[in-house]
């Protein structure tokens, strides 16, 4: 209290600081990603993979195939298959170590914790797009010192490509890691629902144009082939669009509610 007996606000380290940035829960989330050892091992893994599928290509396939483009286009299969269970990670990982209740009593308006592991996930899409860029670039340039020409043609294409489909792999996962809370559930889920949907399509007939909208290894496919392959017009993107509503913005919304809703013991 002042002379005149009134309270007034706390001076020094004890004083209310306000609620803490977007931007530094993002980078809060962006630390858990490898804070745990599953997390860890599985960015190592990605990492590994990459480089062996680079050595696999310098050592069989022809010089003449041995270009930027189709580096690039292999070392997004690996990343496709891990980053949603890296998302998925990052948001049922809070649910299985019960460290839940610190991070909505730090942080108690939900929906900002949510953003942040949004953005965070977004922010590791694009820079596992660039260490795939890194990686097929050095994959690039050890098959230039055979001296074959021409193999860095169309670098912009696939990066932008590249960058798309990884975001859009690790929404995917932290989208199915809020609706379901519970790792191998929603780690099985996110692997057999889009497989099912896709074997559907191709048996069944009558499924067969809503694949090409629905099917998300069918909408997302020409954003990693290499140049020529996939054409990706006005049309493919609008397929796209309605993919991932389906896969990703519709689960999204609905663990959200589920995530503002949920008793945290």
């Amino acid at each position: 209290m002042n002379r005149s007996g009134s309270r007034r606000p706390a001076d020094g380290p004890g004083a209310d600081l306000g609620r803490p940035s977007l931007l530094r829960l993002t980078g809060v989330e962006l630390r858990k990603l490898a804070d745990t050892r599953a997390g860890y091992w599985l960015l190592i893994t990605i990492g590994l993979i990459s480089v062996a599928i680079m050595a696999v290509m310098l050592i069989f396939t022809p010089d003449a195939d041995q270009q930027f483009a189709n580096f690039f286009a292999l070392a997004q299969v690996p990343v496709g298959i891990l980053l949603p269970i890296l998302g998925i990670l990052l948001v049922t990982s809070e649910f299985s170590q019960r460290t839940t209740l610190t991070t909505f009593a730090l942080v108690p308006q939900r929906h900002r914790v949510v953003l942040a592991k949004v953005s965070a996930g977004v922010v590791a899409g694009l820079i596992s797009a660039l260490v795939t860029l890194g990686t097929a670039a050095a994959g690039t340039l050890i098959a230039s010192l055979g001296g074959t020409d021409d193999l860095w043609s169309a670098v912009p294409g696939p990066l932008l490509g590249a960058a798309v489909f990884q975001v859009v792999s690790v929404l995917m996962g932290i989208a199915f890691g809020l609706l379901f809370q519970n790792t191998p559930l929603a780690i099985v889920l996110s692997l057999v629902l889009p497989i099912a949907w896709s074997a559907l399509g191709g048996m069944i007939s009558g499924l067969r144009t809503a694949a090409t909208w629905l099917d998300t290894g069918l909408t997302t496919a020409p954003l990693i082939e290499p140049p020529g392959a996939g054409e990706l017009g006005a049309g493919q993107w609008a397929r796209l669009g309605v993919s991932v509503t389906a896969w990703v913005l519709l689960p999204l919304v609905a663990g959200l509610v589920r995530t503002m809703r949920r008793e945290v013991s």
